[in-house]
């Protein structure tokens, strides 16, 4: 789960990366749907879904001749754990903040 943290937030940080990720939110695709919806090409969309997939945060499947990609719920679930634990320790920390003021002030 580490793996997909690292990775996944590194492989976010690309804006096309980004975009593929967001247009597989919408539902599974194949690489020359996604490249018509982009300004790069299909070989470009093609390394940009091995690097989502390495990461943990796509999966592909065959249908027919071509594949389709989709997003990894397990990949998903470590970011989202991920943010949740880092929101959860910064809201720890604001309220021991607010309350170490509130003390200090009364």
């Amino acid at each position: 789960m580490v793996t997909y943290q690292a990775n996944g937030l590194s492989a976010l940080g690309d804006p096309t990366r980004r975009a593929i990720f967001e247009r597989l939110a919408r539902g599974p695709s194949a690489v020359g749907e996604l490249a018509n919806e982009l300004p790069v090409t299909r070989p470009a969309v093609s390394q940009h879904l091995k690097v989502l997939k390495d990461a943990g945060l796509a999966i592909d499947e065959a249908d027919g001749n071509r594949r389709l990609y989709r997003l990894n719920p397990a990949g998903i679930g470590a970011l989202r754990a991920y943010f949740d634990g880092f929101w959860n320790q910064a809201l720890t920390a604001f309220k021991a903040a607010a309350e170490q003021n509130d003390e200090e002030v009364t």
